[in-house]
């Protein structure tokens, strides 16, 4: 049961402004970013990766909200009008904001700082105290007030949330090293020099000092979380122009004029930024102990409502698979994969280590002379992704290995060893892809 909340604390979310940053072009995360933002692509079969950090503010009691994007924002822009409305009365709301050009700025977002910036005008409001500046993809769950306190307790100008990671894993992320007081006194990203990376581990008596358990994990890293004083990124963000992101160039300028502070984060968390963290965090998710829980009753994750059937199993074997609504499954093996919304399932066929992420709508049947949305009978995939209305015909072996190279084929993608078949695409009866 949540503690109910003082007056103060209270205060601090009404005038709390959370910012989800759209991310870039997105090109780690291709083909799935093809012709959507990074945060609108799908996720475990129904949600959508935004979700999570709207979620994660709603359920931590703030309610206005900015999403900023750039690219392919159409149907993020569709997602959010109709997933997030909220009661007029209470003041909250879930907006969208693009990049646009101005007197003032003819030039597209430079960095997640500058985007930021050019949208300043349109965030700052008179009762804004604090900015929550948020990834839109990432898979974690936070209670952002916990976040807030240690703001707040900290009289912190800014205060970063930060967790372990290893001596590899740090490479691909901004790296500090606080004080036992959690005063971020070093802030480095993406180091690669092996003499940096010595300088930069974290001693243990510091993990010690707040209930981490490094456990080989030497590093502290910054989750692209971070809390602002208004005024703080304001003043920063007009004052130094040329700083265009927050990793590179603000946090660490900011370090000798600014209160900087860490927050540690004790739960899972993992980035989605690539086509290989994508398929592991989803084989993850069909596992005996999946890392992450969607069925938290107390912090539900929110999504669009969709008017669908309940799914349909006909002579079917399922093995450790989550099936969404509207799905139908007919004389099939579904095993270790994720079978999205709508998704058809004909017979004979065999999925395994797989995400089908299922379709946009119903097909009325014998309306199209292309192969029917969904998975033909008698096809086997493995190690794959499907996207969205993908029509895939009979007798077809898409199969995904580590041995294979990165390549870009006719409907469909190899990155990391996986197949990625593209949204819309038609694969043919008997085509074989991948290690076949």
């Amino acid at each position: 049961m949540t503690k109910p909340l003082s007056f103060s604390e209270q205060e601090i979310l009404n005038t709390t402004s959370a910012i989800v940053l759209g991310g870039g072009r997105g090109t780690r995360l291709y083909p799935l970013t093809k012709v959507r933002s990074k945060p609108a692509v799908p996720l475990c079969g129904r949600y959508r990766l935004v979700d999570i950090p709207l979620s994660n503010c709603i359920n931590s009691g703030i309610n206005r909200i900015s999403v900023l994007t750039q690219f392919n924002s159409h149907s993020l822009n569709r997602h959010i009008n109709r997933a997030y409305k909220f009661d007029e009365f209470n003041g909250g709301f879930v907006e969208i904001l693009a990049a646009e050009q101005t007197n003032e700025t003819g030039d597209w977002f430079q960095g997640t700082a500058d985007a930021v910036r050019k949208h300043l005008y349109h965030i700052s409001q008179s009762r804004t105290s604090h900015f929550l500046i948020l990834s839109g993809d990432q898979l974690y769950r936070m209670d952002y007030r916990t976040l807030l306190k240690t703001h707040i307790e900290k009289d912190a100008d800014i205060t970063v949330a930060a967790l372990p990671v290893s001596r590899e894993a740090a490479q691909g992320f901004g790296i500090m090293k606080v004080n036992r007081n959690a005063g971020i006194r070093r802030f480095v990203e993406k180091p690669s020099d092996d003499a940096l990376l010595d300088s930069l581990i974290t001693p243990s008596k510091v993990f010690d000092d707040f209930g981490l358990s490094a456990d080989g994990k030497d590093y502290l890293a910054s989750m692209g979380i971070y809390v602002f004083k208004a005024h703080v990124l304001a003043d920063l963000l007009l004052s130094h122009p040329e700083w265009v992101d927050f990793g590179k160039e603000l946090l660490p300028n900011s370090l000798k004029s600014h209160k900087v502070f860490a927050h540690m984060f004790y739960g899972f968390w993992e980035d989605i930024g690539t086509v290989r963290s994508y398929f592991d965090v989803s084989m993850a998710m069909v596992s005996s102990r999946p890392p992450f829980q969607f069925h938290d009753p107390n912090n539900v994750i929110y999504t669009h409502a969709r008017m669908l059937p309940g799914v349909r199993i006909d002579r079917s074997t399922t093995i450790n698979a989550i099936l969404c609504s509207g799905t139908r499954i007919e004389q099939a093996l579904i095993e270790d994969s994720i079978i999205g919304i709508r998704s058809i399932v004909r017979p004979g066929a065999v999925i395994k280590n797989s995400v089908v992420l299922g379709a946009d709508y119903f097909e009325e049947a014998g309306s199209t002379l292309k192969n029917p949305i969904g998975i033909g009978r008698n096809t086997q995939i493995s190690r794959a992704i499907i996207d969205h209305n993908a029509r895939i015909g009979d007798n077809v072996v898409i199969r995904g290995s580590k041995r294979l190279k990165d390549t870009d084929g006719d409907g469909f993608a190899i990155r990391d060893g996986i197949v990625v078949v593209l949204k819309d695409a038609v694969i043919p009866k008997g085509a074989q892809i991948g290690d076949v």
